[in-house]
C-alpha cells in the first residue's frame, strides 16, 4: 500500500535528482556524494578570509540553482552539512547576508538564512539592506564594487565576534560591504564562510 501511495504521488508530483536529472529522487546518491565539502580558501580585499565548502561548477551549482530558482528547500539540509565542513571559528556567532526584498518576495525564503540554519550554526541577525541594490549579474567587478558600496547597515554589536555567511563568493563585494556595515557596528569580523567559491575563471574582473 505504501509504495502504491509512492508511485501514485510520483505521478501527480513528480521529482527528479537536482544534480543529475535521475527521476523519482530529489537528490541521487551520487549527487549527494557530489555535495562532500571540499573546502577552498580566498582572500580578498584589505584580507578578509572566505572559507568555501565547494566550487560553484557542475553538481553543486545545479543544486544550489535548484534551491534558489526552484524553491526545493529540502536541498538546503545537504549544502548545509557541507557549509559546516568550513566552519573552523569557536566562539562567533554566523551572521548570514540578508536576502533582498525583491528576492524574498520571488522567492518566499532567505537563502543564506535556510542554509545556515541548515549547518547548525550559532546565528545573529544583524544585517539589515539599507538600500537597494542592482541585480549583480552581468556586472564588472568595479561595477559590482560601486553597485554594493553602503548596501547594508548592521545592528549594534560592539565588541560581539562575528562570521559572515553567504550562499556564494564571486568578487566579494558583497561580503566586503557587509563586513564595513559590521564593523561600523563595533562588531570584530572573523571572516566569512560561504557554500560555494566561483572558480577563478568564471568571476567577473
Amino acid at each position: 500500500m505504501a509504495q502504491a501511495l509512492v508511485e501514485a504521488l510520483a505521478v501527480v508530483f513528480p521529482t527528479w535528482c537536482a544534480g543529475c536529472d535521475e527521476v523519482d529522487v530529489s537528490l541521487c546518491d551520487a549527487c549527494r556524494a557530489g555535495l562532500a565539502a571540499q573546502p577552498v580558501r580566498r582572500h580578498l580585499g584589505n584580507a578578509l578570509e572566505v572559507r568555501s565548502a565547494l566550487r560553484f561548477e557542475g553538481v553543486a551549482a545545479r543544486v544550489l540553482r535548484a534551491l534558489k530558482e526552484e524553491g526545493r528547500t529540502g536541498l538546503a539540509r545537504p549544502l548545509g552539512h557541507a557549509m559546516a565542513a568550513a566552519w573552523v571559528y569557536d566562539d562567533a556567532l554566523a551572521v548570514p547576508v540578508p536576502s533582498s526584498r525583491a528576492s524574498m518576495r520571488r522567492r518566499g525564503f532567505a537563502a543564506t538564512e535556510l542554509l545556515t540554519k541548515r549547518a547548525g550554526l550559532p546565528t545573529a541577525r544583524l544585517l539589515v539592506p539599507a538600500r537597494r541594490a542592482a541585480d549583480q549579474r552581468g556586472l564588472s567587478r568595479t561595477e559590482r564594487m560601486a553597485n554594493m558600496s553602503g548596501a547594508f547597515v548592521a545592528r549594534p554589536a560592539e565588541g560581539v565576534r562575528v562570521v559572515l555567511i553567504d550562499d556564494v563568493v564571486t568578487t566579494g563585494a558583497t561580503l566586503l560591504d557587509a563586513r564595513r556595515a559590521l564593523r561600523d557596528a563595533g562588531a570584530i569580523v572573523l571572516g566569512a564562510v560561504t557554500a560555494m567559491d566561483t572558480p577563478r575563471r568564471r568571476r567577473t574582473e
